[in-house]
């Protein structure tokens, strides 16, 4: 409900009540998230692929978008985790394809207008996205390519170069200036466009939640941490300057993404210019099981993972507490277990996935210290033909150095869905 305020009118000083404006944006008060005047809690998706489905080129797909989109809503699921990327040249190993970046500053505007049409399909849904702009991680480009542009070599990719080359390399962006600078001009091409569907700037989007400086942003070195946390409130700041309406958050693991430094984390997410949280938690990535173990370690990846919010929690909170700044929501925003066996295809059992499921909705509950959360990800209607992502495949929840559907929550994958149902109910 709007506010409402009373006000001496000039005939015969009698009071009227005039109305606030409705706030149709995402907003932060006493730790927590607001629309207007309701407590914002949710149960969301991450959907990286949705401004390809969106274009009308190469990989789109509307109608496919629609079905997504309105079997999504038929579940409940209203926030959604979208790449705003894909940087570099077409064609590389590991790397999604359209790229919407393939030089600095150029851009593939069949796949900015997918984005336009994306963000007023979500608008008439009245769903929200959280839009990332930027990646440590080389399958969307992200840090490497920035990096490549900048004159740093050419990037690396893992899974050829090696998983510590990469790390290497990547390690660069948090002290190359001109690296930063690049990805910069992305962050001001983007957040102050003007939508060519609606006509109005993203500014004014209510389908925006909030902005994201980047997927999963990592300083790689000890050494780089205090450029690392540098770069990390410029950004903020930047997207603040051109955006003052929508939300700004780092995209950040937690203490895995910060050298295992949580005071790092926490003190990030204490700046004035950013407005919440975030953790990811991967117990298959992060080796808390194993292949051959996931299914009889289910409770160390619960308890792990429990043990993990409950870190983060407390000391947010007490960095929070040290400089005054008022509390903040914390969000789960990526969080993934494999289907059975390590099996990928849909179809596959998917009992562990659906109690490690259970245990996280329990964390997001009224009053509990989770404010919300995206799983990873949705596969939806996607029907993948091969094991790795080839061009012309569908697109799923599993980015293309992944296994097609191992983390993915197909529509036919019926009791996680009825798990996600009953969560948000």
């Amino acid at each position: 409900m709007a506010t409402a305020i009373l006000s001496s009118a000039c005939t015969g000083g009698k009071k009227t009540i005039e109305q606030e404006p409705y706030n149709p944006f995402v907003t932060v008060k006493e730790g927590e998230f607001y629309i207007g005047d309701s407590v914002y809690r949710y149960v969301g998706s991450n959907f990286w692929y949705g401004v390809i489905l969106a274009s009308e080129g190469r990989g789109g797909d509307r109608k496919r978008l629609a079905r997504e989109l309105d079997t999504l809503q038929a579940i409940g699921i209203n926030n959604l985790r979208i790449l705003v990327g894909g940087d570099g040249a077409e064609g590389l190993h590991s790397h999604i394809s359209p790229m919407l970046q393939t030089r600095p500053g150029e851009y593939n505007d069949t796949l900015l207008r997918g984005l336009d049409y994306l963000l007023d399909e979500l608008e008439r849904r009245d769903m929200k996205a959280v839009l990332y702009l930027n990646n440590s991680w080389e399958w969307s480009g992200g840090f490497s390519t920035y990096l490549e542009w900048a004159g740093a070599g050419k990037a690396v990719i893992p899974n050829i170069d090696g998983y510590q080359a990469y790390v290497d390399y990547a390690a660069k962006f948090s002290v190359n200036d001109s690296a930063q600078k690049l990805a910069a001009n992305h962050v001001r091409n983007i957040v102050s466009r003007t939508n060519s569907i609606t006509g109005r700037p993203y500014s004014e989007s209510p389908a925006i939640m909030a902005w994201q400086i980047a997927n999963e942003p990592r300083c790689f070195s000890d050494a780089n941490k205090e450029y690392f946390a540098k770069w990390i409130r410029e950004t903020a700041t930047l997207i603040k300057d051109i955006d003052p309406n929508h939300l700004v958050s780092t995209g950040s693991e937690g203490s895995v993404g910060c050298q295992m430094d949580i005071d790092l984390w926490s003190r990030i997410h204490s700046y004035p210019e950013i407005d919440y949280a975030t953790i990811h938690i991967w117990p298959k990535n992060w080796g808390w099981v194993t292949a051959e173990t996931m299914t009889d370690s289910i409770g160390v990846a619960t308890r792990e993972t429990t043990e993990y919010i409950n870190s983060h929690y407390e000391a947010l909170r007490k960095a929070l507490n040290s400089n005054g700044t008022p509390s903040k929501p914390l969000v789960l925003e990526e969080f993934g277990y494999p289907r059975d066996g390590m099996a990928y295809r849909q179809g596959t059992s998917v009992s562990s996935r659906d109690e490690y499921y259970r245990h996280i909705f329990s964390e997001v509950k009224n009053g509990g210290k989770i404010n919300g959360t995206n799983f990873w990800a949705w596969g939806g209607l996607a029907e993948p033909r091969h094991e790795i992502w080839q061009p012309g495949d569908d697109y799923t929840g599993d980015p293309a150095q992944e296994p097609q559907g191992l983390y993915s929550v197909f529509a036919s994958d019926t009791t996680t869905i009825a798990i996600i149902r009953q969560a948000i109910r």
